[in-house]
């Protein structure tokens, strides 16, 4: 029985959209393979306009609608990057856009799906609930609903990923791709296994949402809860999806919450590009689970770089911190005037930077006459933290590392 969608679809997905979306570059990670052993390239769907590769499935979508649809205006449920994809691009071909988000979607979000455009509504608790008000108002004013993944087309424009992958690099052995709802994955799996059927295609789901895996028969079910990989965090694919996923799919893994950090911190530090928690899935699989793809050619899809700037800024602390490079320690010192002096100069000597200090003489446990200091160190790596914590117990201190 045919697939619902085929390369031509994909093909012709590609010259409708052509000039409204951007071909994102696609570029050898020389340093990430050093450090997994796999010789990746990078595509950076991340710089697309809004941020993410939904606006292909969107703009294909959209141009397919016949003037009296357009007439009636468009309506979509999105927290993310779809409500930003469906905004812009309706606003481009002069389709009046309505976007139900969540109620407490973050206001960064909803200011940018604005402005592009779109009329918000927030409505409901959650995605299922914005949905469900998104049919209602198609309903009541004939609006035509924009699906985020389980249709043709949307898979089609999304497939255009592939497209471009395989035209930029060498031969691959596989394909890493995030996976969520699953439209990115059918779309691509379609362009990849048609044009090189050896190479393999991948998902990339987070533990706590392994949807299109349950889905499949080929995991356990969802168990939810939070996530950095909110696009992604799907708990039931697209029907249309997982029928393409389970002919054309070679398998899925999940990936930690921690690797994903770790993913998006080496993505700035080494890339030099911003991702977010779904958009560095597929990087993250590479380097939770670096024997599977050692001494392989393997394509990495970064689909989106739209995170909370608040929230990178706590990742990369994060990550700072696991790999040693910032560390806090508590000093018991006398409480004497020159006490943290003589604490900051023993630093010093090492070459340590001290980021901040408390001054603590109330804690219990801490003798009278006593203080504690809490101090975080930025350092080199662990071992220069280790060198230091000795300097202090040499200097007399009394030293534990938080």
């Amino acid at each position: 029985m045919p697939l619902p969608v085929t390369l031509a679809d994909v093909r012709h997905a590609a010259e409708t959209i052509h000039g409204a979306v951007v071909v994102t570059p696609t570029a050898p990670a020389h340093t990430l393979s050093e450090i997994t052993g796999a010789e990746l390239w990078l595509k950076f769907e991340n710089l697309q306009f809004t941020g993410a590769f939904k606006e292909r499935g969107a703009r294909n979508f959209l141009a397919h609608l016949s003037p009296d649809a357009r007439s009636h205006g468009v309506v979509a449920a999105s927290a993310g990057n779809h409500a930003q994809g469906v905004a812009y691009h309706a606003r481009l071909l002069g389709i009046a856009a309505t976007i139900v988000m969540p109620a407490d979607t973050p206001f960064t979000k909803v200011a940018n799906t604005a402005h592009h455009g779109a009329r918000v509504v927030l409505e409901g608790a959650d995605y299922a609930a914005a949905t469900a008000h998104a049919r209602t108002l198609a309903t009541d004013t004939g609006a035509h609903v924009v699906p985020a993944f389980d249709d043709p087309l949307i898979i089609a424009g999304q497939g255009t990923v592939g497209l471009e992958l395989l035209a930029a690099t060498p031969a691959l052995d596989a394909v890493l791709v995030p996976t969520g709802g699953g439209g990115l994955i059918a779309g691509v799996a379609v362009a990849v296994k048609a044009l090189a059927p050896s190479t393999q295609v991948i998902g990339v789901q987070s533990d706590g949402y392994p949807g299109m895996a349950h889905a499949l028969g080929r995991g356990p079910a969802p168990t939810a809860g939070p996530t950095i990989a909110e696009g992604i965090a799907v708990v039931e694919p697209g029907m249309i999806t997982r029928e393409i996923a389970r002919d054309l799919v070679d398998d899925i893994v999940c990936v930690s919450e921690q690797h994903i950090e770790e993913a998006i911190a080496r993505g700035i530090e080494i890339e030099k590009t911003v991702l977010e928690g779904a958009g560095a899935a597929a990087l993250a699989a590479v380097i939770q689970h670096p024997e599977r793809f050692r001494g392989r050619r393997v394509g990495v899809i970064a689909s989106g770089g739209n995170i909370d700037a608040r929230l990178l800024a706590s990742v990369l602390h994060r990550a700072l911190a696991r790999s040693g490079r910032v560390v806090r320690i508590a000093v018991d010192v006398p409480d004497r005037p020159g006490a943290l002096a003589a604490v900051t100069a023993s630093i010093a000597e090492q070459r340590g930077s001290v980021v901040d200090v408390a001054h603590r003489r109330d804690l219990p446990g801490v003798a009278i006459k006593s203080a504690r200091l809490e101090l975080s160190v930025e350092t080199r790596d662990r071992d220069h933290a280790g060198a230091i914590v000795r300097a202090l117990e040499s200097a007399g201190f009394r030293v534990e590392i938080a």
